[in-house]
């Protein structure tokens, strides 16, 4: 089975398709100085971007991990996450508390998708 790399970096892929099968990097923002909301939906926008280069989209969407910086905030991700899920495709989810890899980031979202 082949396998496809989107936006392929030395460490890192943004996307890489096996078979049937996508799998996103964990996303973060661009701009780190955006609220909790506005980091998930500039996330949510490059997993679109991703699954539609991909060949697929986020109706299609496995399961997802979610890592946040503070956990209060939860709601607060999950008003602009339950605006975007397709509805009646809502994929197994976790979140959880995390330190993020780079001071500002207070989201990071992993997606696995069906073509």
């Amino acid at each position: 089975m082949s396998v496809t790399r989107i936006n392929a970096g030395a460490r890192m892929s943004s996307a890489v398709v096996h078979g049937n099968t996508v799998y996103l990097a964990g996303l973060t923002a661009d701009d780190a100085k955006a609220d909790v909301k506005g980091q998930t939906k500039q996330i949510l926008d490059k997993v679109d971007k991703f699954l539609k280069e991909a060949g697929t989209d986020k109706s299609k969407v496995l399961s997802a991990n979610i890592w946040l910086t503070d956990i209060s905030t939860w709601s607060q991700m999950n008003e602009v996450w339950d605006a975007w899920v397709s509805p009646g495709n809502a994929p197994a989810r976790a979140t959880v508390e995390a330190k993020l890899a780079a001071p500002g980031l207070s989201v990071e979202i992993m997606i696995q998708a069906a073509k």
